[in-house]
């Protein structure tokens, strides 16, 4: 239970870290008050002097530890330019699952459902970042009558190519609007898999399993992956597509105090130990300028990234 002193800090936290984010366009909410209407740079975010009291409140029962202190890597790492594609290879995982209960916890903790109940017609990265997803899926998704793929956490658009043919493509996600406005999906259906992870597909079912910019914001990633991992046929794949863009509210409490090559990790950490896997890859598929010096400063564009993994034959 988060004591009166912990709630006031938390949201003096926000009301600190909606203020910094720059042009947040807002769209109001079923329950009254505002939500994001867009997703925000998950990097933007207090300083660390501006967050040290509220840190020591928080950690008492609202915000765990990094993973910078589990998986041995910090958010100072994205200014030293990691290679983030080779972090995966040959990454020797924990023997247990590192993170705790307390690391899937968000600064919102309200319902899921009433958040994103009003339809957000928006695409929450940038051209640059939604055209390399595009081009990604394009080399490397099956094609064909035969083919069926699953994008969960969907919504009215998909990122895949316009001339994409597939038997099957099932889309499952929190908003009917949004789906219902989606011209790739033959098939979707309405579900929150925060509160119920288990997919609604038979064994088996799926070439392929799609998430885009939302693995971020999963509280059960392991029961998720071992859901995503029964409905995958044997040599299926799974590609899960993140930026550093988030509705900052909604975001995983690990996610947030940690940097894009912390996220390659803790992604590949679910791909390992929700078991079945082939050892999880990444793809840097950023548009080329963003590794230029300065870019975060600029403006590049958006960073993209996506981690991967192979059921096993």
């Amino acid at each position: 239970e988060i004591s009166d002193e912990v709630e006031v800090e938390r949201k003096r936290m926000l009301s600190t870290l909606l203020k910094r984010q720059p042009g947040i366009v807002r769209a109001k909410a079923s329950r009254g008050g505002d939500a994001f209407a867009r997703a925000q740079r998950c990097s933007s975010l207090p300083s660390s002097s501006e967050f040290e009291l509220s840190r020591r409140t928080l950690s008492k029962g609202l915000i765990a530890a990094s993973a910078s202190a589990v998986l041995g890597r910090t958010v100072a790492a994205q200014a030293a330019r990691i290679d983030v594609e080779q972090l995966l290879e040959g990454y020797q995982f924990p023997d247990e699952f590192p993170f705790r209960a307390q690391d899937f916890q968000r600064f919102d903790e309200g319902s899921d459902s009433a958040f994103y109940s009003s339809p957000r017609f928006v695409t929450h990265i940038d051209d640059g970042a939604i055209n390399a997803l595009t081009r990604f899926y394009e080399a490397n998704l099956p094609q064909g009558p035969d083919v069926a793929v699953l994008d969960i956490c969907s919504s009215w658009i998909s990122h895949l190519p316009k001339d994409y043919s597939a038997g099957r493509v099932a889309g499952l996600g929190m908003n009917d609007e949004e789906l219902r406005a989606n011209p790739q999906l033959t098939d979707y259906v309405v579900q929150d898999l925060n509160e119920k992870p288990r997919l609604p597909y038979e064994a088996e079912s799926f070439d392929a399993v799609l998430n885009a910019v939302s693995v971020d914001y999963m509280t059960k990633p392991l029961e998720l992956f071992q859901e995503i991992h029964r409905v995958l046929k044997p040599g299926g794949v799974a590609m899960m597509s993140f930026s550093n863009r988030c509705f900052p509210t909604k975001a995983i409490s690990v996610w947030t105090q940690t940097g894009d090559p912390d996220h390659v990790l803790i992604v590949g950490s679910y791909f390992h130990y929700a078991g079945g896997f082939e050892h999880p890859k990444c793809k840097d598929i950023s548009p080329s300028n963003w590794s230029l010096p300065f870019a975060k400063v600029l403006g590049s564009g958006d960073p993209m990234y996506v981690v991967y993994g192979k059921k096993e034959a």
